[in-house]
């Protein structure tokens, strides 16, 4: 099973958040649950980077089912706002994915 775990700071913004697990709902290469939560996660990492215009500390493992992420420097101001966005939205589609696929992931914060 896939386990979301976001960390909030004390004014409820997101800033880090950790991935562990392997959905295991389909054969290697053709899991649908793995595919999408990934594309989710890699998407957000990338999209805070390019849009935002901020660094990810970003901490993975070669063989998969583990990635840790967060902002490492949180300053305020608009690109802090388009990282909320950016990070409130890969949230909702993970519960999303959740709400399909709820044998396979499990989200927190």
């Amino acid at each position: 099973m896939v386990v979301l775990t976001v960390q909030r700071d004390h004014y409820g913004k997101i800033c880090a958040f950790k991935l562990t697990g392997h959905a295991d709902s389909a054969p290697h290469g053709q899991d649908l649950v793995c595919a999408a939560v990934s594309a989710v996660a890699f998407g957000a990492v990338n999209a805070v980077e390019s849009l935002a215009k901020l660094k990810m500390d970003v901490r993975q493992k070669d063989n998969g089912g583990y990635l840790e992420c967060g902002i490492s420097d949180c300053p305020v101001g608009a690109n802090l706002e388009k990282a909320q966005l950016i990070l409130e939205a890969m949230f909702i589609s993970m519960r999303t994915i959740e709400k399909s696929y709820g044998q396979y992931i499990r989200v927190s914060d």
